[in-house]
């Protein structure tokens, strides 16, 4: 179990925005950075946090300048998400990123497109894959969610599913969708399902308490990863970046 580190970025500014409020024209936003995605990239650089991610939520040329940033200031050390498909995923590669994170491109219509992932495969190798499986729970299951998580798939997580996409992929990351943003404590539920994984995964949504990172060491089996947005005193929240950066 290790901190993930996150930079998620709208409109060319660094942000943490309640997850279900995006959109092209508005959000909630709980903070907005004064700094920029490449000084947050040489932090990570700087206490050695690989595997982050940097999530672009938006299709602006702002965001898109910020993200390229900071996958230089970083080489190899973060994840790109946002609009990643089999025409881009090369280039953020060749940029520094070390994976690609991708969900809308390999589910149509709320089914999943093999051909599109088996191409993704083929493009990056699976070792530098990332799904992003993000999920709500809907009539007791959890379904996955797109294009910016707008759109609710017939695809169920569970134990089955993330033994399939295995086979495709390096990691999976995956957002509480209804926690994202809040800061209103963990989804426990969703934890224990992740904790059956057979590749690393990184939980991200609604972490408020050191007691919630505890929490998710002890009922994901201590294999689960996790990320921590608003809560996140580097992000406009109260819990110590200084701190969490050290806890296993």
């Amino acid at each position: 179990m290790r901190f993930r580190p996150c930079i998620d970025i709208h409109e060319g500014k660094v942000k943490q925005i309640v997850g279900s409020s995006i959109s092209d024209n508005s959000e909630l936003e709980n903070f907005v950075s004064t700094k920029d995605a490449e000084y947050y990239a040489n932090l990570f650089k700087k206490d050695n946090l690989k595997g982050g991610h940097v999530i672009k939520l938006c299709k602006s040329k702002k965001t898109e300048e910020e993200a390229i940033k900071a996958l230089k200031a970083f080489p190899s050390g973060m994840q790109i998400g946002g609009g990643i498909n089999a025409d881009n995923c090369l280039k953020y590669l060749s940029l520094g990123a070390s994976h690609v994170i991708v969900t809308s491109f390999i589910f149509h219509d709320g089914r999943i497109e093999m051909d599109n992932l088996s191409k993704l495969v083929k493009l990056c190798g699976k070792e530098r894959l990332v799904l992003d499986l993000s999920c709500i729970e809907k009539d007791n299951n959890y379904h996955i969610a797109t294009d910016r998580w707008t759109k609710i798939t017939n695809t169920i997580l569970n134990e089955e599913t993330l033994e399939y996409f295995s086979f495709f992929c390096d990691e999976y990351l995956i957002h509480a969708i209804s926690k994202e943003g809040k800061k209103a404590g963990i989804d426990e539920k969703l934890v224990e399902i992740l904790s059956s994984s057979p590749i690393p995964v990184t939980y991200a949504g609604g972490i408020s308490s050191y007691d919630d990172i505890d929490r998710i060491k002890l009922i994901g089996k201590n294999k689960v990863d996790y990320t921590v947005g608003s809560a996140l005193d580097i992000f406009g929240g109260y819990l110590e970046y200084d701190k969490i950066k050290k806890m296993i």
